[in-house]
């Protein structure tokens, strides 16, 4: 009888320890435009940056903390400033796009410079949809310096962290500019990696550019955000990028 009991636990214990091992990472959400340092890594415009290259969603760690990575033990490159960080060239008025590839029920966006908080949007526990945008005035500031982005989820207490470079204004920029975010973010200028202006098959690793067309299983998309397209991130299951035309 012993036995009997025993070994059906070991059998379920087996199955759930592996299905943990075999799951893949969860995909939450970061900033698209104006880049945020991950995806500057993830578009290949930044080298040497490891895994988030492949997850630039995943960046997740305790709510509260101030560094790029959320003070976590992965993707620490994030928070080393000697790294060439490109510069999105802005106005003060700047707006944030997000793209969330898993939509957790929110309380609060946050967005500081230093240790200043400039804005804060507060969706009291409401599911946000698959992007986001929120306008935020930089308050007069000029030059050039790094606004973290928290987005803290409601039930939990995690948070997802992006770090934007942004120049305001003219002179000592360093990187490669990229336009005012006026509407969806084109591709960065430096060294980006292959674009595809309509007609292929979609691919991962990709860049698309806004209106860019692709076929995925015999259907045809046409691209509303750009981004880099991730595995996971096909036409069929992100209609915040793709639209069926």
């Amino acid at each position: 009888m012993r036995k009997r009991i025993v070994l059906p636990v070991l059998s379920i214990f087996t199955i759930l320890v592996s299905g943990m091992i075999a799951a893949p990472a969860s995909a939450h959400g970061y900033i698209s435009s104006p880049p945020s340092r991950q995806a500057n890594c993830a578009r290949g415009v930044v080298t040497g940056c490891g895994d988030i290259v492949w997850e630039p969603q995943s960046v997740e760690a305790p709510k509260g903390s101030m560094q790029c990575n959320g003070g976590g033990s992965r993707f620490a490159v994030l928070n080393d400033n000697s790294k060439n960080w490109p510069a999105a060239s802005v106005g003060n008025n700047v707006t944030f796009n997000w793209v969330l590839t898993a939509r957790h029920r929110t309380s609060t966006w946050e967005y500081f410079v230093g240790s200043t908080r400039i804005a804060v949007f507060n969706d009291n526990g409401a599911q946000p949809g698959a992007t986001v945008s929120h306008p935020v005035s930089l308050g007069g500031r000029t030059g050039r310096f790094t606004v973290l982005a928290r987005w803290n989820v409601y039930d939990t207490a995690m948070a997802f962290y992006s770090c934007v470079d942004l120049q305001v204004g003219g002179g000592g920029g360093g990187g490669n500019p990229t336009p005012p975010p006026t509407s969806p973010s084109p591709n960065p200028p430096q060294s980006p990696p292959p674009t595809n202006p309509g007609g292929g098959t979609w691919a991962a690793g990709t860049a698309y550019g806004v209106g860019a067309t692709v076929t995925y299983g015999g259907l045809s998309y046409r691209c509303l955000q750009a981004h880099t397209a991730l595995a996971g991130w096909e036409p069929p299951t992100t209609p915040a990028l793709w639209q069926r035309i």
